[in-house]
């Protein structure tokens, strides 16, 4: 056995580089780091303001079609975790562009996917043999291993926010996909057929969940707002986030997909929220209207269209000039599940 060297420090390396030959490391070098008092990622606030970036997205459209592409996303990179494809640690966004008379062929993957439509409508998703018309502030889902495309039969161009968790599922080491024989599914059954079977307080009864997402992939910005504008009839906005609502799987009251979940909230105009924060950092997109976000001590202001991030346990909040309406996006659903979720509403 070799003798210890005199200096501690010297010893200690002597011995990790040894130890390292074996794949071994010490964990009293890394404890802190591994298990932090509280949440430290490299995930930062961060926004893409829309006016500023959608010559950029138009300009896509003119260098690769939406069949080469097979999806053609600018994605949202966080600025702090450069080269990753994410917007969080577990979670990816992006801007997809699809242009009259294309389509974005068909395929599925066992990452689960929203769209928040932001620009154009007329366009089209199909999931699993049904499709769906877009319209700004739509909230379409396509869950986990489903076949989905797009379609644009409209005159204009279409635009909307991507959500998936493909950070998660790429960390789980369990990504698969596969791409469908034709561009384009056949449409099975009717445009709005599963709203009707799900989304109205009624359920077929011999319905048996196939699947932990919604039986609803489609909901539509116009009952999202006529919900949203009762609210402030009969309550008052929440300190921190006003009157916000989530999008829910309506044959069981939980979210909407289970790795994601989605949420709407009506700001006021002159709302000042108090501070803040929880552990699962978020996507927000803004709607409609116009404020400001104070996250950390940074101060980013926001009009319709832009989309910002809110990290892990960093505490914000939010501020409204004319009345706004944001939607958001986190990993609520995994946090929850594995008993992980913190949430804290700070002082005024």
């Amino acid at each position: 056995m070799a003798k210890p060297a005199t200096d501690p420090r010297a010893a200690r390396e002597a011995y990790y580089r040894r130890i390292a030959e074996q794949h071994l490391t010490p964990l009293w070098e890394v404890l802190a780091a591994l298990v932090p008092e509280q949440p430290q990622s490299p995930c930062l606030p961060a926004i893409w303001r829309y006016q500023a970036l959608r010559p950029w997205l138009m300009e896509s459209g003119r260098l690769i079609s939406a069949q080469e592409a097979v999806r053609r996303v600018l994605i949202l990179e966080n600025p702090g975790m450069p080269g990753s494809s994410a917007v969080t640690q577990s979670l990816y966004a992006g801007l997809q562009l699809i242009l009259p008379g294309e389509v974005a062929p068909s395929h599925r993957h066992t990452q689960s996917a929203l769209r928040l439509i932001v620009e154009g409508s007329g366009a089209y998703t199909a999931v699993e043999g049904e499709r769906a018309l877009m319209h700004p502030g739509d909230f379409i889902i396509t869950p986990s291993w489903t076949w989905h495309d797009h379609g644009n039969e409209a005159s204009g161009p279409v635009v909307w926010l991507d959500g998936l968790d493909i950070p998660l599922v790429r960390f789980l080491d369990c990504g698969f996909s596969e791409n469908y024989p034709q561009a384009s599914q056949p449409v099975a059954r009717p445009d709005g057929d599963a709203l009707a079977r799900y989304g109205n307080n009624l359920l077929p009864v011999d319905y048996e969940p196939s699947s932990p997402s919604s039986p609803v992939f489609a909901y539509p910005y116009v009952r999202t707002r006529e919900s949203l504008a009762l609210l402030p009839r009969n309550d008052a906005p929440h300190p921190a986030h006003g009157h916000k609502m989530q999008f829910i799987n309506p044959a069981t009251g939980g979210h909407a997909m289970p790795t994601m979940a989605a949420f709407v909230q009506l700001l006021p105009a002159g709302f000042a929220g108090v501070g803040y924060r929880s552990t699962d950092a978020t996507v927000f997109h803004v709607v409609e209207g116009s404020g400001s976000a104070l996250i950390g001590d940074v101060a980013l202001d926001f009009a319709a269209r832009d989309t910002f991030v809110v990290p892990a346990w960093s505490a914000y909040r939010l501020r409204a000039q004319a009345e706004c309406v944001l939607f958001s996006f986190s990993d609520r659903p995994v946090q929850r599940a594995a008993g992980l979720w913190r949430e804290q509403t700070l002082a005024a």
